[in-house]
């Protein structure tokens, strides 16, 4: 009986499968996604904004001693009532690096009342600080000045431990430059606790006129930095599993 020699020609080699080269394609994609967010974002504070230390406690309870606070880089012409503001005064502590909270600019009336009610009025109108470290502060001594064009008076949230411009009302009648300002604080950064971006203040709205300012691009540049980051771990853990799995395959059928 003659043998049946059986042959088997040899397979030709099985090209990369479309559907690998889509999925690699995808995860560039997403990977060059993820840098654009995390870097743009990254930039984008990195170049509007500046940190800042909180020294004192002059703006408790909405900034706290060692506070580190990001302020977005602005002029004092670009600032209104209730912004909290980075500044620096020759006549405020020889030129030291201050943060108080801006309540009435140039053109404006401000005033303390003597007597029982002694809130503070801006053009005649009371205003209702909920900020304020407690309630019903007392604010000193009364007055009533007219900050003269060009110029803000500031006051600290704490007002029973913040030296302002209740304390320089011989100088200028207590106000600085709006050229003295350096920036709007927008958020505390550190410590991890009380990170957050800082509310605008809605109390001097009902006075019409200068207001505080909308927030910057702050929180919008972080959700970017932080979802681009994100994003690059997830596809590229993604991307490792995949193809950890696909040699897996290729072992158990080699």
């Amino acid at each position: 009986m003659s043998s049946v020699v059986e042959q088997t020609a040899d397979l030709p080699a099985v090209p990369a499968r479309p559907r690998r080269r889509v999925a690699a394609v995808l995860q560039g994609v997403a990977i060059a996604l993820g840098l654009v967010l995390m870097i743009g974002g990254f930039a984008l504070i990195a170049i509007d904004y500046k940190p800042y230390r909180i020294p004192t406690a002059s703006m408790a309870p909405t900034l706290q001693i060692n506070d580190t606070v990001l302020a977005r880089k602005t002029g004092g012409g670009t600032v209104g009532r209730g912004d909290v503001v980075v500044f620096r005064d020759e006549a405020w502590g020889g030129g030291e690096l201050m943060v108080k909270r801006v309540v009435a600019v140039g053109g404006d009336t401000v005033a303390v009342a003597s007597g029982a009610d002694r809130r503070l009025t801006v053009n005649g109108k009371p205003v209702d600080e909920p900020y304020l470290a407690a309630q019903g502060d007392p604010l000193g001594t009364a007055f009533s000045i007219t900050v003269p064009a060009g110029r803000l008076f500031m006051l600290g949230d704490n007002r029973l431990a913040s030296l302002d411009s209740r304390s320089h009302l011989e100088v200028d009648a207590g106000t600085v430059p709006v050229d003295a300002v350096e920036a709007r604080v927008e958020a505390t950064l550190m410590p991890f606790g009380r990170m957050g971006t800082i509310d605008r203040t809605s109390a001097f709205d009902g006075i019409g006129g200068s207001k505080a300012g909308e927030p910057g691009p702050l929180e919008p540049a972080a959700y970017a930095t932080v979802a681009g980051a994100a994003l690059i771990v997830v596809v590229s853990a993604v991307g490792g599993v995949a193809g950890l799995v696909g040699r897996l395959r290729r072992g158990r059928s080699s």
